[in-house]
């Protein structure tokens, strides 16, 4: 098998010899699975046993995954959010202090402020670009990542957090939903679980809910396990459609960054706008981390306006045409919304309005110009 990630997305997981040809692993929608005889229930090694334990079909997305991600397990969920409380369920327990990065995307945040917190696992924050090392205690289980960082588009050095937490007997965890495996593989840059919101690139299509972690050797077990004992799974349909959007997923990847950068550098010209977050362009505090570790970028980025009312950024996105207001991204859609940002210990401060922004596969010139027309309506209100 080719190593390329073009190739492998096109290619891992199809179970053509099992479906009579088909090109695609059909829809398993299965509860119950039948044994032929008391002998086989008793040693339950049938390759499937339960509906949440997978069917064929989850079985061709994971396989298509940790292909791409170079895993030895991957455990798949129903959205990313519950990706996320898995990996760290996997490693930590009461009494167990997680190092949580201050630019992690928000619900992350709230399900350690809440949830784990009731479960006794102690999480405090640490600025993206810190040393961790200052950050450890020891009891530190785990040093959790998000590169880029949510909203605020922050590159972390990955190599060193693993090295540094590693020596300190902690394990890494990573939100890699920005760059997919295409552009980033967390695990061959030491990460111990990988983490994606597969609703988004992977998904591609704005119409599916779906998350996975995918781990390196040293923690496989424990996410079968933790993965089981919670009862996860995602449906036959889900993973169906997880496995369609990742066949076309490199291609789309490179046609969103593409234009992504396009948008980003005309924004960046204009007189309303204040600063630009994309660690694709020169100018990124970023961008040489993101040179030497990433081989691309996807189509989210952010933008810093010069401060304005909020009825001039009402009037600027109301009347847009191409991008839809709305959350999520990594659809074929583009879309904008206002970003609220949220720390503990790195203030993120800026004197006019944030907002995210995702190009989508609409055509380059187009996106421009409605850009250009909302930017108009801005200074005319």
């Amino acid at each position: 098998m080719s190593d390329k990630p073009e190739t492998k997305a096109v290619s891992l997981g199809r179970m053509s010899d099992s479906h009579f040809g088909a090109v695609n692993t059909p829809v398993y929608r299965a509860s119950t699975i039948l044994y032929p005889d008391l002998a086989a229930l008793k040693a339950n090694k049938q390759p499937y046993t339960y509906g949440r334990r997978g069917t064929p079909t989850t079985r061709s997305f994971e396989e298509a995954i940790a292909g791409l991600e170079g895993a030895a397990k991957v455990a798949v969920c129903t959205s990313g959010l519950q990706a996320i409380g898995l990996a760290i369920l996997s490693v930590c327990g009461a009494g167990d202090h997680l190092l949580m990065v201050d630019s992690c995307y928000e619900p992350t945040r709230i399900l350690c402020e809440r949830t784990l917190k009731r479960f006794g696992i102690e999480t405090s924050y640490y600025p993206p670009t810190d040393d961790i090392a200052k950050h450890l205690r020891p009891n530190t289980r785990a040093v959790f990542c998000e590169s880029p960082g949510s909203l605020t588009f922050e590159v972390q050095d990955i190599p060193a957090i693993v090295k540094t937490a590693h020596a300190a007997g902690a394990m890494v965890l990573m939100d890699n939903t920005w760059a997919t495996p295409v552009f980033f593989r967390p695990l061959a840059h030491g990460v111990d679980l990988s983490i994606q919101a597969a609703t988004k690139y992977v998904g591609g299509h704005a119409d599916v809910m779906l998350g996975y972690v995918a781990a390196n050797e040293s923690v496989a077990a424990r996410l079968h396990e933790t993965h089981g004992n919670l009862g996860l799974f995602a449906s036959g349909d889900d993973c169906y459609l997880g496995l369609r959007g990742l066949r076309t997923l490199a291609v789309r990847l490179a046609r969103h960054q593409e234009t992504g950068l396009a948008l980003a550098r005309w924004l960046q010209a204009r007189p309303e706008i204040a600063r630009i977050l994309h660690p694709g362009l020169e100018s990124d505090p970023g961008h040489a981390l993101w040179k030497r570790d990433f081989s691309g970028a996807c189509g989210l980025f952010g933008v810093i306006l010069k401060p304005v009312s909020d009825a001039a950024v009402a009037a600027f996105v109301d009347g847009l045409q191409h991008f839809g207001i709305g959350y999520s991204w990594g659809g074929f859609e583009s879309l904008i919304v206002p970003a609220h940002i949220s720390r503990t210990v790195s203030a993120f401060h800026t004197d006019g309005p944030v907002l995210r922004i995702h190009a989508g596969l609409e055509d380059a010139g187009d996106l421009i110009a409605d850009l250009e027309q909302g930017l108009e309506r801005l200074k005319a209100s």
